[in-house]
């Protein structure tokens, strides 16, 4: 087969997956069990937030800042109060005159700097915060409301670039308790060591990078809606990945005890990191309830969540590694501006924690030093993006050892292998405190080298060779094109905090699970019950799962991080198995038989061996019990004295350390140099997350991560003019990709379980957004022989970047 047939008949597919999967023979766990989720989305039964809408509820609407940066002079509301239809116009006044805080809560930054008010106090710090409110009978009447306000503003100079903002001295400054507008500042690693790993190395390569500003845009926008009972307190149905979080939160804005709100997320449409966190929307819909004593509603445009929604990413970079002529990396510095915004918002201040501890990739690298300067701008609050703090640190490093085998003239792929954390090494520490739980990093490597046909086509990188790989030659069609292929290494901490799970058997038999995560795409519905299934031994039609209503579900954490199935699943598991333990005491006592004799197989109870009064006793009573039987039995009749009635179990489950996933993808491009136009050939991903509870499941997140990630490597960028003005503030103006500009995504795995939870498990939510991003860059890096283009490669910076290596431009 050559290797055009080969490629052909691989693509689209997963590449030897089976061998990954292993057998699973009669159990769930490892089988392609179909999402029970998908039907209801599919036939549009699924209700979203916007598709609630209790009797009596009204609207409520945001005035917004038409500036970046301002002091608020006069608001003026007395036309709005004054129109048909409208209930209510509030500013920062009345929520300073009420028992609410009123603020957003904060941490994660230094010094005493103020937290994000509901309502923009006196002075505006980004375009689109909010002003004042307007409630009003329906959204279009609380609309026009909005537009009847009069806001009077006395603009001030604004700064847009994180790295400008804290190194400028004529820098507007945000914050008189942030000098050079700097929230937090913090080290990683040995500057000394890290200084001698530089003296010493032959070569120090360096590397100025951005990583562009991005913004979630997920199916459904953020949405609430807030009723309030003086008796029973708030129940806020909104948009989330963390039901109990926003419970939290809510109840520090508002001013409440958290037992006073109850927080019911339904189907989430995406939620990318933007839905895990507190926002004024939501707040405010319920402080309006309270005061109006009405069901409040709020959703929000999609203009209105690119301008407010938080945005992720933007980082500027300078990096350097140190190398040996033989390929040997001996150190690596990088110090960094991370973007916080207008506000800091706690993560999104703490997330180059995060990317610090990544910088070693899959290296045995002795000395890593590491500068994070997290900045406040003139521009929206950054927040945690899908990836959160990993896929900025892997783009770092993964273009500094292509840009060193460039300079070192060592093939890329080589570069990487010499210098691969061996698999004995784990449990590996790197420089800056990570923690490897275990990895085999070779295997996935060579499985994607050799699908991508690596060897023979980086032999033709910057040619112009057919997708198939053929030379273009002897009267074959000559497209014009420059192909070049890309190869990107990652690893991504996965898990942290603790999860709660439930598992409750009724007296029929069936079994509700109550996670405290929250699915917005994963297929927690599906991945839990096959779990849940396999520990019981049942069948998995009998298994159904609840998430997302903090009244029903013992306190959890969320669905972030990619998190879910290593804390929630084994959560999960766990309780089922405190489950199995008590369902065998009550079957040995129906049985009449020792617990220790007792054997459960096929969801039936039987007695071990045939010798003995016990065995006589329980073959006469008919010798097995079902599980229903004991379901049945355990709430009312023949329990051992010891046993109270019933039949269910809570785990709160923490990781004792983190998993680490890990894999390579490589991409091949083709770029026409006359226009910059660059098209993903092929795309592959090999990824390893453990052991793989639902194939189909893992896929699905992988597709997800890397359409993303391709989109902030070919796309998708957030541009602020010099006043802080978003520029992008809806789809037509912000490159959100459409499925045409994608190519196929093909997958395959390795298995290497992590030895820090019962399931062997890690996570792989984000894995495609990490790595995505620097294999397309650099494939077209590889393409055009150029060092670097930062993303999102546009066809001008491609086209300037071709015309400037021919020296056309200036």
């Amino acid at each position: 087969m050559s290797d055009a047939d080969s490629a052909d008949a691989t693509r689209g597919v997963e590449l030897d997956a089976d061998d990954a999967d292993g057998d699973t023979g009669d159990t769930y766990t490892g089988s392609r069990e179909k999402r029970r989720e998908d039907v209801a989305l599919l036939t549009g039964r699924a209700e979203y937030t916007d598709d609630h809408e209790p009797p009596g509820t009204v609207s409520l609407a945001f005035v917004r800042s038409e500036h970046g940066h301002a002091d608020l002079k006069e608001i003026d509301t007395s036309t709005a109060e004054a129109m048909d239809g409208v209930i209510g116009v509030y500013t920062w006044n009345d929520l300073e005159a009420s028992p609410s805080p009123g603020r957003l809560p904060l941490s994660g930054l230094e010094g005493d700097i103020p937290a994000h008010p509901v309502l923009a106090t006196d002075r505006v710090r980004y375009h689109g915060q909010p002003i004042a409110a307007v409630v009003a009978e329906d959204r279009y009447r609380a609309r026009d409301g909005v537009a009847a306000v009069d806001v009077e503003y006395e603009p001030l100079e604004a700064v847009v670039d994180p790295q400008d903002a804290a190194t400028d001295p004529n820098a507007p400054q945000l914050f008189a308790e942030a000098p050079d507008n700097v929230a937090t500042s913090a080290e990683l690693g040995d500057a000394d060591a890290t200084d001698r790993a530089f003296d010493a190395a032959d070569r120090t390569v360096e590397i100025d990078l951005t990583n562009n500003r991005l913004i979630p845009s997920a199916l459904e926008p953020r949405a609430a809606i807030a009723e309030f009972d003086p008796d029973e307190g708030f129940t806020v149905t909104m948009t989330s990945q963390s039901p109990h979080g926003h419970r939290r939160k809510l109840a520090h804005t508002l001013g409440v005890r958290e037992g006073e709100i109850r927080v019911i997320s339904p189907h989430v449409g995406g939620g990318f990191g933007h839905k895990g966190h507190h926002h004024p929307g939501e707040a405010m819909a319920a402080w309006c309830a309270r005061d109006l004593d009405r069901p409040v509603k709020w959703t929000a445009t999609r203009s209105e969540n690119y301008l407010e929604g938080a945005h992720g990413r933007d980082h500027r970079t300078t990096a350097a590694l140190a190398v040996d002529h033989d390929g040997s990396i001996r150190g690596l510095r990088a110090e960094t501006y991370a973007n916080v915004g207008g506000y800091g918002l706690g993560v999104g201040a703490s997330m180059p924690a995060r990317y610090g501890r990544l910088l070693a990739s899959q290296y045995a690298i002795d000395a890593i030093r590491c500068e994070t300067h997290t900045v406040f701008t003139n521009t929206a609050p950054i927040h945690s993006y899908r990836g959160a703090g990993r896929p900025e640190a892997i783009y770092v490093t993964e273009r500094l050892v292509d840009v060193a085998a460039d300079e070192l003239g060592i093939d890329p792929v080589e570069l990487r292998q010499r210098n691969l954390i061996p698999s004995g090494a784990f449990p590996y520490e790197t420089p800056v405190g990570a923690t490897y739980d275990s990895g085999d990093y070779e295997p996935a490597m060579e499985r994607a080298l050799e699908a991508i046909g690596y060897d023979d086509r980086r032999d033709r990188s910057g040619t112009t060779w057919d997708s198939s790989g053929e030379d273009v030659e002897n009267g074959a069609i000559d497209d014009g094109r420059l192909r070049g292929v890309g190869i990107a290494n990652y690893v991504e901490s996965t898990g942290g905090g603790f999860e709660s799970g439930l598992v409750r058997v009724l007296p029929d038999g069936d079994v509700e699970v109550y996670a405290g995560t929250h699915s917005h795409g994963q297929g927690h519905e599906t991945t839990y019950a096959q779990l849940v299934a396999d520990a019981l031994s049942l069948p998995i039609e009998r298994i159904h799962v609840s998430e997302g209503d903090t009244e029903a579900i013992p306190t959890g954490t969320g669905t972030f991080g990619s998190r879910s199935t290593i804390v929630g699943g084994n959560a999960v598991v766990t309780s089922a198995e405190k489950v199995l333990s008590k369902v065998r005491r009550i079957a040995a006592a129906e049985l009449e038989v020792d617990p220790e004799r007792v054997v459960y197989d096929g969801g039936a109870f039987t007695v071990s061996g045939t010798d003995g009064s016990e065995a006589a006793t329980a073959s006469a009573r008919g010798d097995e019990v079902s599980f229903a039987a004991v379901a049945e039995a355990a709430y009312g009749r023949g329990l051992p004295d010891d046993l109270e009635p019933g039949l269910e179990a809570t785990t709160f489950y923490e990781l004792d350390g983190t998993a680490y996933t890990f894999g390579t993808h490589a991409c091949i491009v083709a770029v026409d140099p006359a226009t910059g136009d660059v098209e993903l050939e092929r795309y592959l991903a090999v990824d390893d997350c453990g052991e793989r509870v639902n194939p189909t499941i893992v896929e699905g997140q992988v597709h997800g991560g890397v359409a993303q990630g391709i989109a902030q490597a070919r796309y998708e960028q957030v541009a602020y003019d010099d006043d802080g003005t978003l520029l992008t503030d809806a789809m037509d103006s912000y490159g959100v990709p459409r499925a045409a500009d994608l190519p196929q995504i093909e997958t395959d795995a390795t298995v290497t379980p992590s030895p820090l939870n019962e399931l062997g498990v890690k996570g792989i939510g984000e894995a495609g957004t990490i790595a995505a991003p620097p294999a397309v860059v650099n494939a077209v890096c590889d393409a055009l022989d150029v060092a670097h283009i930062d993303m999102p490669l546009t066809e001008e910076r491609v086209w300037r970047a071709v015309s400037e290596e021919r020296g056309d431009v200036n």
